[in-house]
């Protein structure tokens, strides 16, 4: 008898996928439900699980990529190679439409942690015994939490003091970094990637624990597991704020718990109770996730930056046009959550194309 398969695991990729375009393209920033904007420093919102969630899915793919791999200089090749290309798309989308001053380009990015994370989760899993994997990963975010309580000051914790900012102003210089906490301080900084690292493992770790269980056996242990990490957030949270600008433990802890039920439910709805038109769509939207976020931006900014459309005013972009034309019939920020729903609807129709047509772009 062949082991269960979790067309979860599949599904948890598209979401990830379709609620990343839907809190990165609202028809305007000045109009936006408060759940689908990032916590401005402590504090955690519904946007705040949506790239932890990638990163899961990331780890959880992982498993499967590595499943028959060694550590041998074949593999490391082909891994270095993904992580640099993913790093290397990641600054250019920043330099995309080629305005910006090579002086005043944004070196880190999202593309960039996810392909640096990939980069040293996968080195780590084939480099260790898979027992040890929980006990490095504790040890990484706790000599995280030891850096920054060394390094930070008299406020580890604060925008201004955190080592995660001191290190990227050494590195890339404040010119490079994210401008929109008021001052240079990157979100994807170099040194709060390690809390990364361990999010990818955890999706790895869970894709690998799932292999081989029956359903309601995994769906018993993702609940169990989901719930302790929960209540190991809200523990850490009175010592170490949840804070996604600096990937605290207590934030890692949080997502990751949540991410786990949110698992288990997909788990109940799809593999045990078998609701396919839920699993089907949301396969579809999984099968070229890194594919479909890069022409999202890429979208995005052509319409944001490089069309634009006359009115009696003069010209706005096509992005502003659009979200005004829905302004018109509705209020602005439903206005604005609609224009983001439409490009989910739309990006899901060209995964739905190359489906279809059994493209899958691998980066």
């Amino acid at each position: 008898m062949s082991a269960p398969r979790f067309y979860a695991l599949d599904a948890l990729r598209g979401l990830a996928i379709a609620l990343m375009i839907l809190v990165n393209t609202p028809g305007s920033w000045q109009h936006v439900y408060s759940p689908l904007l990032h916590a401005s420093w402590d504090g955690f919102t519904f946007a705040d699980i949506v790239f932890p969630t990638f990163l899961f899915v990331v780890g959880a793919a992982m498993f499967y990529s590595l499943k028959t791999t060694e550590l041998c200089g074949k593999s490391v090749w082909r891994i270095s190679s993904r992580a640099l290309k993913l790093i290397g798309m990641g600054v250019l989308l920043n330099y995309v439409p080629f305005t910006v001053e090579l002086s005043e380009l944004r070196l880190p990015g999202v593309l960039q942690r996810i392909g640096l994370a990939y980069w040293l989760a996968a080195l780590l899993v084939l480099s260790v015994k898979r027992r040890y994997l929980p006990v490095i990963s504790v040890a990484l975010v706790l000599l995280y939490w030891l850096a920054l309580l060394l390094g930070g000051g008299e406020q580890p914790y604060s925008l201004e003091q955190n080592l995660v900012r001191q290190w990227d102003l050494a590195i890339f210089g404040a010119a490079h970094l994210y401008q929109g906490f008021g001052v240079a301080f990157d979100p994807e900084g170099l040194l709060s990637t390690l809390p990364c690292v361990v999010a990818v493992v955890i999706g790895f770790g869970t894709a690998s624990t799932l292999q081989g269980r029956e359903h309601q056996a995994a769906l018993r242990l993702l609940c169990l597991a989901g719930v302790v990490l929960i209540a190991l957030a809200a523990l850490w949270h009175l010592v170490w704020p949840v804070n996604k600008a600096l990937w605290s433990g207590s934030y890692l802890a949080l997502s990751s718990g949540l991410i786990l039920l949110l698992l288990a439910a997909l788990v109940w709805c799809i593999d045990i109770k078998g609701w396919t038109a839920l699993a089907q769509p949301l396969k579809v939207y999984g099968t070229n996730p890194l594919f479909i976020y890069i022409l999202s931006w890429l979208w995005a900014v052509l319409i944001g930056q490089l069309i634009w459309m006359p009115t009696e005013a003069g010209s706005v972009s096509l992005y502003q046009w659009g979200f005004e034309l829905l302004a018109l019939v509705f209020p602005a920020k439903l206005a604005s959550f609609v224009f983001a729903l439409l490009h989910v609807i739309g990006f899901w129709y060209l995964s739905l194309l190359l489906y279809q047509r059994n493209i899958v772009i691998k980066l």
